[in-house]
């Protein structure tokens, strides 16, 4: 990786890492650079502005880690329920990225960006709709396989699973503990055996 590249790739990690905990909005490019070590001129020479360097955090960053969580882990497992669950259990319970406190970056960014910025919505809504085409075709697929129940709608349980997930990120943020999580991941067991 060239010098360039390795600074463009820090400003994204630490501008992430500084937005997750502060929100988008509230964080500055001050800080984003003195965080990062490097100078104004390094940032503008990679980024015009900070939105473009938001942009840059969903399509670089975010977008590549989704896509390894939430997408690649349902192309190998017979039953997608048993992938969901997996994936939301380590998320909510186990990831060390996440913290309870500052919810989901996804969600964050969706709140905080998409109603002013067309650009930032579409790139998240490709987020959200990458996820629930995945989970949609890997439902059906099971359905199909005869692990789930061929009268379950693909897409509601797609879109229940996401919604689900990302309010329960915000619950979680309200009430700064992971009891809630155990709420819905009892209730997420619950409603997936009453698919199969």
């Amino acid at each position: 990786m060239k010098k360039s590249e390795a600074t463009r790739l820090t400003i994204l990690q630490k501008a992430f890492e500084l937005i997750y905990v502060k929100g988008f909005q509230t964080t500055s490019i001050d800080e984003i650079i003195a965080t990062t070590q490097v100078t104004k001129g390094a940032f503008y020479y990679h980024f015009k502005t900070k939105d473009e360097m938001g942009l840059a955090i969903i399509s670089d960053l975010m977008k590549p880690n989704f896509r390894k969580i939430f997408i690649d882990t349902l192309q190998n497992n017979q039953n997608p329920l048993d992938s969901i669950y997996e994936v939301m259990y380590h998320l909510l319970m186990e990831n060390d990225f996440l913290k309870v406190e500052y919810g989901c970056p996804t969600s964050n960014f969706v709140q905080q960006m998409a109603p002013w910025h067309l650009a930032f919505t579409e790139a998240l809504h490709e987020l959200s709709k990458d996820w629930e085409t995945a989970l949609t075709e890997s439902i059906e697929k099971a359905k199909e396989a005869g692990i789930i129940k061929k009268e379950a709608n693909a897409r509601e349980v797609s879109v229940f699973v996401i919604s689900g997930y990302w309010g329960v990120r915000n619950l979680g943020k309200l009430e700064n503990s992971k009891e809630v999580y155990l709420v819905y991941l009892k209730g997420l067991k619950s409603y997936f055996r009453s698919l199969q």
